[in-house]
Order: structure tokens, then sequence, then C-alpha cells
């Protein structure tokens, strides 16, 4: 059964959400709930707009716009493929990031003499983990170029107001 790009996307926003709901999460300050809530679903969170705002689609939007690009059969399915395997991905880094940003936060709940060196370890594993997200966001923009012509590329930032 065919599924239409929008239909598509609204389904895959679905499972993320039911997804984050069967997770649960514990409070975190450093984080608001819906930081932790669109981490926990891989959302884009604006990661992506070096690349979206200079001619790199992300592939929920091309899915979106999936009839007015013109998508043949092969690009429909890349395209999906690649969603499905960026979400997958970039939940696991969500979850990761924000458990990073509780064990840094404990250091400071624990009440504890913290040591430099424990703050800075704390730090940089939660900036190394922010970093991977980014990249998975940016890498799979990059991917989505690579699955259009140029001319879809073209209409896809006329239609996204670029």
């Amino acid at each position: 059964m065919e599924i239409p790009g929008r239909l598509f996307a609204m389904f895959a926003l679905a499972l993320a959400a039911g997804a984050v709901a069967a997770q649960g999460h514990s409070h975190t300050k450093a984080l608001s709930e819906d930081e932790v809530h669109q981490f926990l679903a891989g959302a884009g969170m604006g990661y992506a707009k070096a690349a979206e705002l200079n001619g790199y689609p992300g592939p929920m939007h091309v899915l979106e716009l999936a009839d007015k690009l013109g998508l043949n059969a092969q690009q429909l399915d890349a395209t999906r493929r690649l969603m499905e395997s960026h979400k997958a991905e970039a939940r696991a880094l969500g979850a990761k990031r924000v458990d990073a940003e509780r064990r840094l936060e404990a250091l400071f709940r624990s009440g504890k003499d913290l040591e430099s060196r424990e703050l800075a370890e704390a730090v940089r594993a939660a900036g190394a983990l922010e970093a991977e997200y980014r990249l998975s966001h940016l890498e799979t923009h990059r991917r989505m170029r690579g699955l259009l012509s140029d001319e879809q590329s073209s209409r896809y930032a006329a239609l996204r107001g670029y």
C-alpha cells in the first residue's frame, strides 16, 4: 500500500511520540520537558538548519512534498528508508544526550565536593553527545540531497520558501 508523504511523516511522528511515552523520564532541570521529549523522539530541533537553509533538504519534508517534487518510486523508497534509519539513530542518541544531562545535573544535586576533573568529564560527555546528535541530523540532510536531482532540490527550496 502506498502511503502519501505527509501521512507517512505523521505516522512516523506518532510512532516516535509513542516511544517517548513508553520510555518515561525522570525530571531534569537543565532541559525542559519539551526538550527531553524532542531529544527522545529524535526531533530536528533546528540542529540541521545549516543544511536545510543551504540546499540540503530533510527527508521528513521531502516526504511531505513528494508529489510536488515528483519523486519516483526508487526515490520515495530510499527517502523512507533514510528517514526510518535516521529516526532510530537520532532517538538513541537523544536518549543518551538526555541521560548525560541527568548525570551532569546529578553531580551538583548530590551536594558533595565536586572535583574539576569529574565535572569536565561530565560536560565533555554531554557535549560530545550533543555534537553526535547534530551530526546525525546534518549527515541525513547531506544524504537526502544525494537522492534528489538538482531540479528537485531547487523545487524543494522554493516550496519551503527559501
